[in-house]
């Protein structure tokens, strides 16, 4: 009895030290339901998949962070390439590119020392005006004798010059009376309290905001001196005013004058024009005709941010060398065509109008730059502009805006052609492009600017009612026919010598 009390207590130890042994995991043998913990015998196999999945994931997310990395690259590359096509592909306005530069990707623009004067307590401002030697009196149409006779809707506000005034404005007289905008009744409208502000500013600092594109950047190193001689005034449409109430504190000074800063807001109701940039340029070209009582002004782009006291602005560019008008040089183009061409690889406007445009200009007989010629350069960088407004000078702005005006809001390519008109009698001082690029720090655009007629391939494309490509109140098209005959034109060849700014 006690041998076999022995062997079933070892019996019942072995099944015991079996079951012991036995994994959790291991599948019910009398069928195929699961023991409760347990799990099915493909669970390796899951954590195959699962493991490779996580695998995939991670391979994809850094395929997709080489594919960025290559295409930020690609985007340097091209912003420096001197390969006409790679080189249109970068677009210096936008926030890439602004990322790319702060991180000293890109190459930053050329700087160099401005030869300033030291204090501007010290600067010596002359008295009096300059006397112009050619145009003693200076007026302008405001009337618009088409619309008068009702031959259109409402009057334009550059109004429609004919070919044959055009030709007579650049003929010198001591008396002139020539188009200037602001024909009556055609927009641009100042309210009361602004128009009775500004008649106080003979030293002005004026800059402009159209549809949204910018707010206000206060300028900088400004001399106690120069804030209480100087007006800072921003001009801007009324969807500017609302974006910046939106995102900048405006304050009221209880006289209906608004102000951002040190800039006051000078509202122009009733925009004259379909295109935001052919309305930018009324406050930049024809200052003079908005603040009438200014003597000096400097117009900055409403992207940029001053650094620069203004009175010493006024000593280097216009008193120290006599001068009346100044205006940087191009970074990279001097010919007139050259920039043209520019603008149309990167679609600042449609390039049938630009063509036709240069045409025009072929056919009166403007040249080609070439290096020695009577000028530095027939392309300006058009953002800062240095101006006494003389009868020359402002007749100078005024034939300025009417190229504007009648042909495309690309001013750059319409300033050069009017020095070549009035020869020798304008004279101005052309700055090197490095100290232009030390005079402001360049803010990006809140956001890009885009509109249809600037991807107009072929002047079909302009054509028909309801296109929406077309502009009503200004540009090519709504006066009479060129007069001569532009078949047979042909446009000098641009040789690209440079990259495209």
């Amino acid at each position: 009895m006690d041998g076999e009390a022995q062997r079933l207590v070892s019996f019942r130890s072995n099944r015991r030290g079996e079951r012991n042994n036995q994994s959790p995991y291991s599948k019910d043998s009398e069928g195929d339901l699961f023991s409760p913990g347990r799990l099915p015998q493909d669970y390796p196999m899951k954590i195959v998949w699962k493991k490779g999945f996580i695998r995939l994931v991670l391979v994809v997310g850094i395929l997709w962070m080489m594919l960025i990395l290559i295409a930020l690259l690609f985007h340097v590359w091209s912003c420096q390439s001197s390969v006409s096509f790679f080189s249109a592909i970068c677009n210096k306005d936008s926030k890439v590119y602004t990322v790319l530069d702060t991180m000293g990707l890109v190459s930053k623009p050329h700087r160099c020392p401005i030869p300033l004067a030291n204090d501007p307590d010290k600067v010596v401002i002359p008295e009096g005006r300059t006397h112009d030697r050619f145009v003693k009196d200076l007026f302008f149409v405001k009337e618009d004798d088409q619309w008068n006779n009702r031959s259109q809707t409402a009057p334009l506000f550059g109004g429609q010059e004919s070919w044959s005034q055009r030709e007579k404005s650049f003929k010198l007289n001591s008396t002139m009376k020539v188009h200037c905008g602001f024909i009556r009744n055609s927009g641009a409208e100042m309210a009361p309290s602004d128009i009775k502000y500004v008649k106080k500013c003979r030293f002005v600092v004026a800059s402009g905001i159209f549809d949204g594109y910018d707010v206000p950047h206060q300028p900088s190193n400004i001399s106690l001196r120069s804030k209480k001689l100087f007006c800072f005034l921003m001009v801007l449409d009324e969807i500017s005013l609302k974006f910046i109430k939106e995102n900048v504190t405006i304050r009221d000074d209880g006289n209906g004058g608004k102000w951002v800063g040190i800039w006051r807001l000078v509202l122009l109701k009733h925009p004259p024009y379909d295109e935001p940039r052919r309305n930018g340029k009324i406050p930049k070209i024809l200052l003079h005709r908005l603040f009438p009582q200014a003597q000096y002004s400097i117009w900055i782009d409403g992207k940029m941010e001053l650094i620069v006291d203004p009175l010493l602005m006024l000593e280097r560019y216009l008193w120290r060398g006599k001068h009346t008008f100044a205006i940087a040089q191009h970074k990279h183009h001097r010919s007139i065509y050259e920039e043209a061409d520019a603008n149309k690889r990167r679609k600042r406007y449609a390039r049938p109008l630009i063509d036709l445009h240069m045409k025009i200009y072929r056919y009166e007989g403007m040249p080609s730059w070439s290096p020695g010629g009577k000028t530095i350069s027939d392309v300006p960088e058009g953002a800062v502009i240095i101006r006494e407004h003389t009868p020359m000078s402002n007749l100078f702005s005024c034939l300025w805006f009417n190229e504007v005006d009648l042909f495309t809001p690309r001013d750059q390519l319409s300033f050069g052609y009017v020095v070549y008109r009035l020869r020798d009698f304008f004279k101005f001082f052309m700055f090197p492009n490095c100290e232009y690029n030390s005079l402001f720090v360049l803010h990006p655009h809140t956001r890009e600017h885009s509109s249809a007629v600037e991807w107009v391939k072929n002047l079909t494309e302009l054509s028909g009612k309801g296109s929406g490509m077309k502009e009503s109140r200004g540009g090519l098209g709504l006066w009479t026919p060129y007069p001569g005959k532009l078949d047979s034109v042909v446009l000098p060849p641009v040789a690209r010598t440079s990259k495209a700014g």
